[in-house]
């Protein structure tokens, strides 16, 4: 092979050796959970809007829709104040530049004055952009309390 061919060669394999590894993903997904789960806990607005992509939806466990700017407003308004908002007994499905992450999102809080707990399995969809993982979807699913 000439030197000519070798540098066309590995050019064109350079951006296929650059990609992240499923590792690397799947810690790049963890943490933009762990930031948006304390986004969330904390009112950040900004973080959300940062780390929920523009095209974000949520159904809610009551079969509401809502979009990103809901959430940020939300954020804004700070009616509701969280104590916890975690994720846990969770697993993850890499498609390339897509993944599933399923698990339980366990909440209490205040909501208006009233203090709220609960646990949720969710199902969340993330999405490689040029500028990293977002969120794009989430469904939730309310579980009964345990007795």
């Amino acid at each position: 092979m000439s030197f000519r061919s070798y540098l066309f060669v590995a050019a064109l394999a350079a951006p296929l050796l650059a990609s992240a590894a499923p590792a690397d993903d799947t810690r790049e997904i963890e943490r933009v959970e762990r930031e948006l789960l304390d986004a969330f806990r904390t009112g950040d607005a900004a973080t959300i809007e940062k780390l929920e992509d523009e095209t974000y939806t949520l159904v809610s466990t009551r079969g509401e829709v809502t979009t990103r700017a809901d959430d940020i407003a939300d954020a804004k308004k700070g009616e509701i104040r969280y104590t916890e908002f975690r994720n846990h007994d969770t697993t993850m499905r890499l498609y390339g530049d897509a993944a599933i992450r399923i698990g339980i999102t366990s909440l209490k809080g205040t909501a208006s004055g009233k203090a709220f707990a609960l646990d949720v399995r969710f199902t969340d969809t993330y999405i490689k952009r040029a500028d990293g993982w977002k969120i794009a979807a989430s469904q939730a699913t309310r579980l009964e309390a345990k007795q």
